[in-house]
């Protein structure tokens, strides 16, 4: 008896001693779980935070300079700016809600307009991508003269004007009428099962095979084949022209001993584009002539070829793993974890809030507007911004001069040739030079 009583009192005690190390843990859990999650809410404010301000703050330079006004590429920009800012705004918060909880609280009317907001502005911001890629293309690889014909007022109008409705067939059309859905209801309804949530608890958003091709091709693999196509041809004329300088430097056919050609860039604001140039003689041995364009040429390739691998890369790096997934997901039978999407969409938003850097913030004339937002207008800023380009900027060589002069057709090079490309300012802008 009293053996039996001493086995009980040993097994309430381990018994005891297994719950409390079973509360211990799920304590622990529950601690950890709240620490991730306020770590996790952190991470996710300051991505929304930095997104809403890096754009605002494009916007708001645009309205307040007229000289950024004046160049037609920065008003891609400013309408990039507002569609990323839209996706901090009103996609990322209720994303971050989500996430964070575990539940969705909206409903699912609102979950199907939440979910055609994210694909609607996500495009968007991309397409601007490729209408940069394309205008700086125009810019750059096109005669000069060309430009300012092909991108008109009205032809910027109307790729913006695209870029914003185009997304719309991709979107609130086929996601409102449910069209990305047939086929694969089954198969949603297991997943919010799965999710222990109706549907009004459970945002479940998956894609039919059509659809993810469709969708995929159109957001994502033919803007960034048209912004391959344009950046290799962008690089590809800068350094063909940069050799041919240097052929033309060694071939005399632009001055290289004694005096050498140059030009100097007046203020960017005067009304007259003509007088943006304006030619100037220096005097220069051969040799130093030959090294500064042979580590001239070398300077601007290594430097296009960061600034192209820079641009290309990030987008690339946040985008293709969603799309990428997205295409392969419903020819596996769904079977890509919701963390793997999480990670990857999180990834993708994440490129809304890198765009006001990779687009403005290296642009000098958008940094030196910056500076007199945040500094309540000083003009020194302003005048420092203004020195500091023309010390950059306002001395140009014979080599950059024979470059311009190449891009006209049936034109040679002269010491006293004094053409002058009105738009080569825009050109030079349109390039994002830090």
């Amino acid at each position: 008896m009293m053996e039996r009583s001493l086995d009980d009192i040993i097994k309430t005690v381990l018994e005891d001693h297994h719950l409390q190390q079973q509360q211990q843990q799920q304590q622990q859990q529950e601690f950890l779980s709240s620490l991730e999650t306020v770590v996790l809410t952190i991470f996710l404010s300051i991505i929304i935070i930095m997104t809403v301000f890096g754009n605002l703050l494009v916007m708001v330079a645009l309205c307040k300079d007229r000289h950024l006004r004046k160049k037609k590429t920065n008003y891609f920009i400013v309408s990039l700016a507002f569609a990323d800012l839209l996706v901090a705004v009103v996609v990322m918060p209720f994303a971050a809600v989500e996430l964070t909880t575990g539940q969705w609280r909206y409903g699912q009317i609102f979950c199907l307009v939440r979910t055609s907001l994210d694909v609607l502005l996500t495009t968007a911001s991309i397409l601007h991508l490729c209408c940069i890629a394309l205008d700086r293309y125009y810019a750059i690889c096109c005669q000069p003269l060309v430009y300012s014909h092909k991108m008109t007022p009205v032809r910027v109008a109307v790729m913006l004007g695209s870029c914003w409705i185009i997304p719309t067939f991709i979107s609130f059309l086929p996601i409102m009428q449910n069209w990305n859905a047939i086929g694969i209801e089954d198969i949603i309804e297991e997943r919010r099962a799965l999710t222990g949530g109706s549907n009004d608890t459970s945002c479940v958003f998956l894609v039919n095979q059509p659809y993810a091709l469709i969708c995929s091709a159109v957001a994502f693999y033919v803007p960034l084949a048209l912004m391959v196509l344009a950046y290799q041809r962008i690089y590809v004329t800068a350094t063909t022209h940069a050799r041919q300088i240097e052929t033309l430097q060694r071939a005399g056919s632009a001055p290289a001993c004694g005096t050498a050609r140059a030009v100097t860039v007046r203020s960017s604001t005067s009304s007259d584009p003509t007088e943006l140039y304006r030619p100037r003689t220096r005097a220069g041995s051969p040799s130093t002539d030959q090294a500064a364009v042979v580590n001239s040429r070398m300077r601007v390739e290594t430097k296009a070829a960061k600034t192209l691998a820079v641009i290309m890369g990030c987008f690339c790096l946040c985008w293709a793993p969603f799309f990428i997934t997205n295409v392969v997901d419903p020819f596996i039978h769904y079977s890509v974890p919701w963390q793997l999407w999480t990670a990857w969409l999180w990834l993708g938003y994440i490129n809304s809030g890198l765009n006001p850097f990779l687009y403005a913030f290296l642009n000098r004339a958008f940094r030196r507007a910056f500076l007199m937002i945040l500094c309540c207008g000083d003009e020194r800023y302003s005048r420092q911004g203004s020195c500091s380009y023309r010390q950059t900027h306002g001395s140009l060589n014979g080599t950059s001069m024979a470059l311009r002069l190449s891009f006209l057709p049936n034109q040679s090079y002269s010491d006293h040739g004094q053409t002058v490309l009105a738009n080569e300012q825009e050109s030079h802008d349109s390039l994002g030079k830090q």
